[in-house]
């Protein structure tokens, strides 16, 4: 693509920015779809997140995404919050709106897309969470919002977890979430279980391990779904491959939170074609040419 005087620039500000595989998503997006767009990261030291936002309105950026850990911090600075972002507290996504910028989280909407794309539901479901932290807490909102049954959030902490619980409850109007500590998980009942990997237990350093190691727990477990994308496979999906269970990993919600935010600031549908093409790539960085665990 040529670059000229009509190029429209998006980024991502974050700290650090250096790993990150959204260049490869939305500039290979503007390529196959013949968008004059090129997309940048920018690592933003601390506190410096205003300043930065102020810098891409003045250079007339398209869009930004936001990464850790100014989610949060970056909602001041916005003139306008959609109204999930707003509930779940964390934006990912800034579109260019009126002299500003307002503010979406496509996090959990790329998680659902990913799900809905391997046959995964979340409507009539029974839910085991792993976590509470702010990755855990949106999933525990989406969860709810997308009508699932019952969430057992399992956390090593019990007040987290039911400080989570009780603020998704009451903004939802549904009582779904249900708390409670890591170590009694085999208090939930009997069942088969769509579980979410939300914590960070799989990173590394700690990529040999699982938040929790009991085969019992791993018996409940039709589906495992991690957040974690790299490691490609983690020991949370290896554990749910070897009882029978179908894994994923996060790789599809990174793909489909950037898809829906080029699809914010370009006013466009992207095709499933093309969403494929850019996995694709996205997997050859990685260095994956095999999908994840699935031995169901």
């Amino acid at each position: 693509m040529e670059i000229n005087g009509r190029t429209r620039t998006c980024g991502l500000i974050g700290n650090p920015v250096e790993h990150t595989l959204s260049p490869i998503i939305h500039n290979t997006l503007a390529e196959r779809m013949g968008h004059n767009l090129v997309y940048v990261p920018f690592p933003v030291e601390e506190g410096r997140v205003a300043e930065a936002v102020a810098g891409a309105r003045a250079l007339h950026l398209l869009g930004l995404n936001v990464t850790v850990p100014y989610k949060s911090e970056v909602i001041a600075c916005l003139r306008e919050i959609d109204a999930l972002a707003q509930n779940i507290g964390a934006v990912n996504t800034l579109v260019e709106c009126g002299g500003g910028y307002k503010g979406y989280n496509t996090d959990m909407e790329g998680l659902y897309r990913a799900m809905r794309s391997e046959g995964i539901r979340l409507e009539g479901e029974s839910v085991i969470l792993l976590g509470a932290g702010g990755a855990a807490r949106a999933v525990a909102y989406l969860c709810v919002v997308k009508g699932a049954e019952r969430v057992w959030m399992l956390n090593r902490t019990l007040e987290k977890a039911r400080a989570v619980a009780d603020e998704v409850n009451e903004k939802t109007g549904r009582d779904v979430i249900c708390p409670m500590r890591m170590e009694d998980h085999h208090e939930i009942p009997a069942g088969r279980y769509l579980a979410i990997q939300g914590t960070s237990v799989g990173l590394a350093p700690r990529t040999e391990e699982a938040v929790i190691e009991d085969d019992s727990f791993y018996e409940k477990v039709y589906t495992g779904f991690d957040l974690i994308y790299n490691p490609w496979e983690t020991r949370f999906m290896r554990l749910v491959a070897a009882h029978g269970g179908r894994a994923y990993n996060g790789l599809k919600m990174l793909l489909y939170q950037g898809v829906i935010a080029y699809e914010l600031w370009n006013g466009v549908q992207v095709s499933e074609e093309d969403a494929q093409a850019v996995y694709d790539r996205m997997r050859e960085r990685l260095g994956q040419t095999e999908n994840p665990t699935d031995r169901a």
